[in-house]
């Protein structure tokens, strides 16, 4: 809750919401996507269990906002974004906030193989399943936190990531999420 009450989330709205910004709400931010109730930023937040350094996948930038949060706990933050117009925006609006992620434009789904393994994975929309390719980048002993489920609700699901490459599952709740695309064109 401290690294959230440290980040001003009206600069992550369009200015119409801007009186609305702290409520504990989610928010449209363009694309058909949104900017997630602090709640639930905060909820993810906590699962991934954040130490100084861990470097952290971030599925799905959007406005930013987690990736902020996740800089202020001490993450080293690796971000992709598929939606090209908040990619762009995103990309002006953080570094101007003294926040500077590492960002990629492209699909979440297949992550970042070149720079794992990672500490934590974060997805911030709603999965089908588990991606196998986002596993596979997540180090022995690390965290993945990823809403699976139909598109109308989805189960918090929190991985870690054993020894022998296998995970340990856990449910930590119903959530709505907008929708992990997959295969999309941009």
């Amino acid at each position: 809750m401290d690294a959230i009450g440290k980040i001003p989330r009206h600069l992550f709205l369009d200015p119409a919401f801007v009186e609305f910004a702290y409520m504990d709400k989610p928010f449209q931010i363009g694309c058909g996507q949104t900017i997630s109730q602090p709640y639930t930023v905060a909820f993810q937040s906590q699962l991934l269990e954040i130490k100084p350094r861990d470097r952290v996948l971030e599925i799905g930038t959007g406005s930013g906002y987690q990736a902020c949060v996740l800089i202020e706990l001490g993450a080293k933050v690796f971000t992709i974004e598929r939606h090209r117009e908040l990619f762009d925006k995103t990309s002006v609006l953080l570094p101007k906030m003294g926040y500077e992620p590492k960002m990629f434009y492209g699909d979440g789904y297949k992550g970042l193989p070149t720079l794992a393994p990672f500490n934590k994975i974060i997805v911030t929309c709603g999965a089908s399943e588990v991606p196998k390719t986002l596993v596979a980048q997540l180090k022995p002993g690390g965290i993945m936190v990823i809403p699976v489920g139909k598109t109308d609700h989805q189960k918090m699901l929190r991985l870690i990531k054993k020894q022998d490459d296998s995970c340990e599952v856990e449910e930590h709740g119903n959530f709505v999420f907008v929708p992990m695309l997959k295969d999309k064109e941009w």
